[in-house]
């Protein structure tokens, strides 16, 4: 497994090696963000990269969107494209160590490019961060990628252990408007936090 350290993320955006990069909002976070209605909701799009999804959003009203990355490279880029984009909600932090309260945390390629050994971490930490009700809601690959390097793949299955015990899971089913290549390799997840968890589960993962 390569080290998957910020200095590696910064070198992607500066070699311009970023194959995971629409350039330009998905199709099925566009549908879904078309449809919020609460432009104050808080909104945290974790390893949010290049962030065309915080673009649109900045852009349609809602006040309350932040980006969390490991790589500082994307942050400036965000700046730069959105140049009153609030500096103070991009932050450059670990996920993994953040703090705070969301309502909505947004999934695109961030699951993927973390170590396949943290999911389980992953799904603890999004349920930590997210508000009573809040909802975890995005795009998962539904493939098999690669093994030593991201993006990482994965399966219905194998997601459903790590998010089962502390979400409800609303939606978890094959994405019908993926955008180009992406087409019939990913699930659309929608899932709501629950509130009694035990903490025994929460330490074994």
């Amino acid at each position: 497994m390569i080290n998957l350290s910020e200095d590696f993320w910064n070198k992607k955006y500066i070699d311009n090696k970023t194959g995971w990069d629409l350039g330009a909002i998905s199709n099925p976070l566009q549908v879904y963000f078309d449809q919020l209605e609460d432009k104050k909701v808080k909104i945290l799009i974790p390893g949010g990269g290049n962030s065309y999804e915080a673009e649109y959003l900045f852009n349609k009203g809602f006040t309350n969107v932040f980006v969390v990355d490991i790589a500082e490279e994307p942050l400036k880029r965000i700046q730069q494209r959105v140049s009153d984009f609030p500096s103070e909600n991009l932050i450059h932090a670990d996920f993994f160590e953040l703090k705070g309260t969301f309502d909505l945390i947004i999934e695109q390629t961030f699951f993927c490019a973390i170590n396949p050994e943290l999911r389980p971490k992953y799904a603890q930490k999004t349920h930590e961060l997210l508000s009573e009700k809040g909802k975890l809601v995005g795009l998962l690959f539904d493939a098999k990628l690669n093994e030593d390097h991201p993006p990482f793949g994965g399966s219905k299955d194998e997601y459903l252990t790590y998010f089962n015990s502390s979400f409800f899971i609303e939606n978890m089913e094959s994405c019908y408007n993926s955008t180009g290549s992406r087409q019939g390799m990913e699930l659309f997840v929608k899932m709501i936090k629950k509130e009694c968890i035990k903490k025994t589960s929460l330490r074994r993962s």
